[in-house]
């Protein structure tokens, strides 16, 4: 566990990886009005890809030892970026708002509970276990203004459950099989394979126009610096430092934090139900975290 000096640190790092993942729910919603998914996701990480360059030449990471390396840090990173943010895109395309699937993409601290506790020895405790289905409950309460069940087509679904099932498999994966990578390194490699894959696909199955405007130049930068760069590796130095149960249950605050910059750029008031649905949370990311005495609980 970290000790006392880091915690000021791991502290400031979850509240920033909180805030820029669930404000990216609207980034994204902004991107795909100018592009469709796919286009929109590779004219992100070809940005991403060419800020990296001149980065990792001037920082000289330490990549990885081996072929095998290489194989294990693209993976995951096809898993976080081209799964995940794929089916995330997609599902917004296909009609779901970005409350909804915020709400189902934060399924994934219980799912990751049920992997760790089956094959990684973390043992959850009956508070936790309150904690994952209060942190969930709360999310919903979060969103309830927003939900239409007409919005949710089986398509939507089948995205949004695609979506779900990447992020969850690549924080484990990364975890587990990269868990002392180079995170300058590792972006480079993984923002590199995500765009080899990424845009073929784009070109065969979609028309790849882009009505460029400054909303769209701002969606990707603030996605690519924001989020992909500094969020996700806040995210992979939370993921080493703790419990993959306690450091993915962050992803319960991600939709209290949309509810600002939706208000701000699209005008969406946040109804007195959402209030309380983001106390609810927090008591639930609560009962997950600490542990009698105060102190963070290691699973």
């Amino acid at each position: 566990m970290p000790t006392p000096p880091h915690r000021g640190l791991h502290t400031l790092l979850a509240w920033y990886f909180v805030a820029i993942w669930g404000s990216g729910f609207i980034a994204t919603k902004i991107g795909i009005q100018h592009a469709a998914p796919l286009t929109f996701l590779s004219v992100r990480f070809a940005i991403g890809v060419a800020c990296l360059i001149p980065f990792v030449w001037l920082t000289r990471p330490r990549w990885p030892a081996s072929g095998m390396q290489w194989i294990h840090v693209a993976l995951a990173g096809l898993l976080m970026h081209a799964m995940h943010l794929s089916g995330s895109h997609y599902s917004q395309y296909l009609g779901l708002s970005a409350g909804i699937v915020a709400v189902l993409l934060c399924i994934q601290p219980l799912i990751t509970a049920l992997v760790a506790a089956r094959w990684m020895q973390e043992r959850l405790s009956r508070p936790q276990w309150l904690g994952v289905f209060a942190g969930l409950a709360g999310v919903t309460l979060i969103v309830w203004h927003k939900i239409d069940v007409r919005e949710a087509t089986l398509g939507s679904l089948i995205a949004v459950g695609f979506a779900l099932a990447g992020v969850t498999a690549g924080a484990l994966y990364q975890r587990i099989f990269c868990p002392q990578v180079d995170l300058r390194a590792a972006a480079m490699v993984q923002f590199a394979a995500t765009l080899v894959v990424l845009t073929p696909l784009a070109l065969m199955f979609e028309d790849n126009s882009v009505r460029w405007s400054w909303p769209l130049i701002g969606a990707i930068f603030y996605l690519v610096f924001g989020a992909s760069l500094l969020g996700l590796s806040a995210w992979h130095y939370l993921m080493r430092h703790g419990g993959a149960t306690r450091v993915t249950s962050l992803v319960y605050l991600t939709p209290a934090f949309a509810i600002v910059p939706e208000y701000l750029w699209f005008g969406v008031v946040p109804s007195l139900l959402s209030w309380a649905g983001i106390v609810i949370t927090c008591f639930g990311v609560a009962l997950l975290v600490w542990r009698r005495g105060g102190k963070v609980r290691s699973p």
